[in-house]
């Protein structure tokens, strides 16, 4: 059976633009077109909704910074050529997309060792090496050594590549990717709690 991308989103529970992310990035397998629609497999839709919820209390810290991205896009940059998250990037044009200068708090973001880069509210990618940080002119903040320690390639199976050269990368990576994540920013960096509310259901964000 096939969903048009407004029934998956429905199914979901979620924005068809938000679901579009998704698509867009080439994170779903078996999609197909019916004119200028895209077509969905219900089993794929059905594999979204089981993803797990990230584990957020085993890693060890009380709040947890999360990256929220876009589908990639092309932009004619110096250092790089994409920004966002596309699943068919090579890991060196991905870190590279990924990597940018950002309002936040530099020392939150360090402190949990991990920044879960999320998509739609799936964790898509993990970026490590965050101990230390650069600050602009205009107050925003980079981490020039930060790693990719993994990304999903197909997110209903799900299919990830892990690109970790250290063991603890590796966890990391393993614990989170293709997991659901759920934050809320008006900028690209949120910040969620590790310890899950116990009376309100969990949402979806970007």
């Amino acid at each position: 059976m096939l969903l048009t991308t407004g029934q998956a989103a429905e199914e979901l529970g979620c924005a068809v633009t938000t679901f579009r992310r998704l698509v867009r990035a080439g994170l779903l397998p078996g999609l197909s077109r019916r004119g200028v629609r895209v077509m969905v497999p219900l089993d794929v839709v059905q594999a979204l909704s089981r993803r797990q919820h990230a584990p957020l209390d085993q890693l060890g810290a009380s709040e947890l910074a999360v990256l929220r991205v876009d589908a990639a896009k092309q932009v004619q940059e110096p250092d790089r050529n994409w920004i966002g998250f596309a699943a068919s990037l090579t890991p060196d044009d991905l870190l590279k997309a990924l990597r940018g200068w950002w309002r936040c708090d530099a020392a939150s973001v360090a402190a949990a060792g991990v920044l879960p880069v999320t998509l739609s509210g799936y964790v898509v990618a993990v970026l490590t090496g965050l101990e230390t940080w650069e600050k602009n002119a205009q107050g925003r903040h980079a981490f020039p050594h930060a790693r990719l320690a993994g990304y999903v390639t197909d997110l209903a199976t799900p299919a990830t590549n892990v690109t970790a050269s250290t063991n603890t990368d590796r966890k990391l990576a393993d614990l989170l990717l293709g997991s659901t994540l759920a934050s809320h920013s008006g900028g690209a960096i949120a910040y969620v709690s590790t310890t899950p509310p116990t009376d309100s259901p969990s949402g979806q964000g970007t």
